[in-house]
């Protein structure tokens, strides 16, 4: 993927002598001695980060954690202290006031707030057109576009309500349309669903993860809620006394929390919403290929003590699943065969590696036998074995990592 907005080194102090409360942080002292010596607000310190064309990037953390700023400094709301902004390769905090309103303008779609940001006394289509007017966007033109951005969050009839008549939800439909409309890759909302109701604020973001798959817009998304964070979030940076502690996928971010601090914030979060095929996966301890006589796969399930058997063909595309049962059958049967019999296959129970953790539970309590984790070209990739799912569901150990059952990788296990 390629980037489209990076930061190096950015930092950002309100008050007085900014520049000395960086030097005695980047000599090792803390945000709070910072403030306390200096008598200012740190920000955001030595933020480093990468943003990727179509991701959905979430900042996350508590109250004062910086995130906000942090989202203020990508478009230069806030002027940095110090460090760079980079969109598309172009430093933004080395701009003028022209340059800066001119990527402002082709670059980003404005900023969806918590407060919504609506005009009372405008209808919803000039609300949603009102970015276009200051672009002195013609009036026919930002009408159109501004109609496709409502029909797009789902307004159509609400054109011409004032914003009065609208619900809470409505009204962040229309501030979410008005950003749509600009059509700018980048699109910044401030913890832009937290004044909602639970049910409204879970429909916004089932509608947003909908409207992503659409418009595959680069979106940076604030929020102080892990639940919404890991819902929404390609990646996520975790943020803490104004830098961030941990930028990963949420399932990385919950398997293996970076610090104490990680580990604290992900201790509840339901690991079977969050958790993937491929996080708990096993690489095969053997497989028994097409070509294989009854002997061979007896001796491979006896070397590895295993009850069953995953069968491929030699580029290792998924056939079906032996029993040792079915296999002994026939050696006494027809102990001379050159090859297994198909028709003792069974069908095997697969799943890709982007299968959550709940989904795969639901299957272990179906099936006797391991789950077979596969590409969608139904290549093996993996085993998962009851033993890796009780352990998933674990809460870890002290590394953060899921714990392995002794018997990791064996198809017996399961």
């Amino acid at each position: 993927m390629a980037t489209i907005l990076a930061t190096e080194g950015l930092s950002k102090v309100f008050g007085p002598r900014p520049a000395a409360a960086l030097d005695f942080m980047y000599q090792g002292g803390s945000k709070a001695e910072a403030q306390a010596r200096f008598g200012n607000a740190v920000g955001v310190f030595d933020v480093s980060l990468e943003i990727n064309e179509g991701e959905t990037f979430v900042l996350m953390g508590l109250s004062g954690s910086g995130k906000s700023t942090l989202l203020r400094l990508l478009n230069r709301l806030h002027e940095p202290t110090r460090g760079k902004v980079l969109v598309e390769g172009t430093d933004i905090t080395a701009l003028n006031r022209q340059e800066l309103m001119e990527v402002r303008r082709s670059k980003f779609s404005g900023m969806v707030f918590q407060n919504f940001a609506i005009l009372p006394h405008r209808t919803v289509l000039d609300n949603v057109g009102f970015g276009l007017e200051l672009q002195r966007v013609p009036r026919q033109q930002r009408q159109e576009r501004s109609q496709q951005a409502i029909e797009l969050v789902g307004l159509k009839g609400w054109e011409h309500s004032l914003p009065s008549e609208l619900s809470g939800g409505m009204q962040q439909r229309v501030g979410l349309a008005r950003a749509l409309a600009v059509d700018a890759p980048i699109l910044l909302m401030d913890e832009a669903f937290s004044a909602l109701d639970p049910l409204i604020r879970r429909e916004m973001q089932d509608e947003l993860i909908e409207l992503q798959s659409r418009m595959n817009k680069t979106i940076v998304f604030v929020t102080h809620d892990l639940d919404e964070a890991l819902k929404l979030g390609d990646r996520i940076a975790i943020m803490r006394d104004a830098q961030v502690v941990q930028v990963d996928t949420a399932e990385q971010i919950v398997a293996r929390p970076a610090d104490d601090y990680v580990r604290a914030f992900v201790e509840g979060v339901d690991r079977s919403e969050v958790l993937t095929a491929g996080n708990i996966m096993q690489p095969p301890l053997t497989t028994a290929f097409l070509r294989d006589g009854p002997r061979t796969v007896l001796t491979k399930l006896r070397r590895h003590g295993l009850s069953g058997i995953f069968v491929t063909d030699t580029e290792r595309n998924l056939k079906g699943y032996l029993t040792s049962e079915s296999v002994i059958e026939q050696a006494r049967e027809n102990g001379e065969a050159d090859r297994i019999d198909p028709a003792r296959f069974e069908e095997p129970v697969a799943v890709e590696a982007d299968t959550p953790l709940s989904e795969i539970i639901d299957l272990a309590v179906q099936t006797s036998g391991p789950i077979a984790v596969v590409d969608p070209g139904s290549r093996l990739r993996g085993v998962i074995v009851k033993g890796a799912i009780l352990a998933a569901l674990a809460s870890g150990n002290g590394n953060g990592e899921a714990e392995q059952p002794a018997a990791a990788g064996s198809e017996a296990a399961a």
